[in-house]
């Protein structure tokens, strides 16, 4: 029995291991290139940068265990040098998303633009893409891109993922050519910027100075159509006035738009419809961060499980008769 997964970041992979756990073989669809999403890590040569989410933190005891087999695997450890409790991926923040992609049937460069349902299944499609057919369709991206496809077959899933929110986020990544001396590794909450890390302290990467800049939600707003090329050099530039130093000079200087960056207004569950075997799951449905995308899925896949099982007994009973 297949599922379909559109979107193969953190909450469309818990949803994908759960399912699979239970004897349910996903499918997982999604847009991009490779793994990431806001998982992403840019590597260069000896340079590196953890462009999207920062870390990893646990507080649920669900999330707790996952985390501490993520850890047991090698894929997370502990950033000495950041924020209390901080967790990274190793080598990279993304190395989480590579590794549950390597479990699962993962197509990439796979732009779901159109969702059907026959009653009995689902079906994909978009350039060059035809899918099917699939027991139940779980969407797992971000709630402002789930309410359209959502919005033909549930109205009420629809406005759902329309009521929750994402705020933007403008991030530049900066190579230096020599260290910056007295700078702490993170700075935190420092008006536009609202957070700048050293990536190289992190465990697991090289020796090149390497900074993520991430502009403050507001910030982000005000330029969000800006080139990113002057964004980058903005950035920098407020970056240099809290450094409050000359800086070195910059190697290497990019910005990256993320615009459903930090999900808001979650409403503390799922959405799903057991009649149709469609939901939707993510961390605009339970929590924000890594472990809101993580739990969502996992609930949605349990609710799925439930909804397939009682499919599978109602058919038996039938064909008894």
């Amino acid at each position: 029995m297949k599922v379909a997964i559109i979107g193969a970041g953190i909450a469309g992979l818990a949803c994908a291991d759960r399912l699979k756990a239970n004897g349910v073989e996903p499918v997982l669809f999604d847009k991009g290139k490779r793994p990431g999403g806001r998982l992403s890590t840019l590597q260069l040569d000896d340079l590196a940068w953890d462009f999207g989410c920062q870390l990893v933190r646990a507080e649920s005891p669900a999330f707790a265990a996952q985390v501490a087999a993520w850890t047991e695997a090698g894929l997370l450890a502990p950033w000495t040098e950041g924020p209390d409790g901080a967790l990274v991926g190793v080598p990279g923040m993304n190395a989480l998303v590579a590794a549950q992609c390597a479990q699962h049937d993962v197509r990439f460069g796979a732009l779901v633009q159109r969702i059907e349902s026959d009653g009995l299944s689902w079906f994909l499609s978009g350039p060059d893409l035809c899918e099917g057919p699939f027991a139940a369709l779980v969407i797992a991206i971000p709630s402002e891109q789930a309410a359209p496809l959502l919005s033909l077959h549930d109205l009420d899933m629809a406005r759902e993922a329309a009521a929750a929110r994402s705020r933007p986020c403008w991030t530049a990544m900066v190579a230096f050519d020599q260290p910056l001396d007295g700078v702490p590794a993170y700075l935190q909450d420092r008006g536009a910027i609202a957070w700048a890390a050293r990536n190289n302290s992190k465990p697991g990467r090289g020796a090149a100075e390497c900074w993520v800049i991430q502009a403050s939600a507001e910030w982000s707003q005000q330029h969000l159509e800006l080139d990113r090329d002057e964004v980058a050099e903005r950035l920098l530039g407020l970056f240099a006035a809290e450094c409050g130093t000359a800086l070195p000079e910059a190697t290497f200087l990019k910005a990256h738009r993320w615009r459903f960056a930090l999900a808001f207004g979650q409403r503390g569950s799922t959405v799903w419809n057991p009649r149709l075997r469609l939901g939707a799951c993510g961390d605009w449905c339970i929590g924000p961060q890594v472990e809101g995308g993580w739990l969502s899925g996992v609930e949605l896949a349990d609710q799925v499980i439930a909804a397939l099982s009682l499919q599978s007994a109602e058919r038996e009973m039938s064909s008894a008769k």
